[in-house]
């Protein structure tokens, strides 16, 4: 069953490559949706997929890539929006 998350993710996540690395990590996922980041220093994701798949990308964004330093992810359900990619909006 196809699942909606809208994540925001604070630390140490702009500058470091977050949201190229979350667009591999939707994509090797199988998640449809799009990353960006905010004036406020977080990134934020609204990501798309059957819910095994959305469970390991939930658990790559808590740690993302190597130079991040991910210090909470707020989650949120959301409604359906039938994405067909996954995207990085600036």
């Amino acid at each position: 069953m196809k699942k909606h998350t809208k994540l925001i993710v604070h630390g140490k996540v702009q500058g470091v490559g977050f949201r190229f690395s979350c667009s591999e990590a939707a994509h090797r996922f199988g998640i449809k949706g799009f990353v960006k980041n905010k004036s406020d220093g977080t990134v934020y994701i609204e990501a798309e997929g059957e819910a095994e798949n959305m469970a390991q990308f939930k658990v790559w964004c808590k740690k993302g890539p190597m130079w991040a330093r991910v210090s909470e992810l707020e989650e949120e359900p959301g409604t359906l929006k039938d994405y067909t990619s996954f995207e990085i909006n600036r």
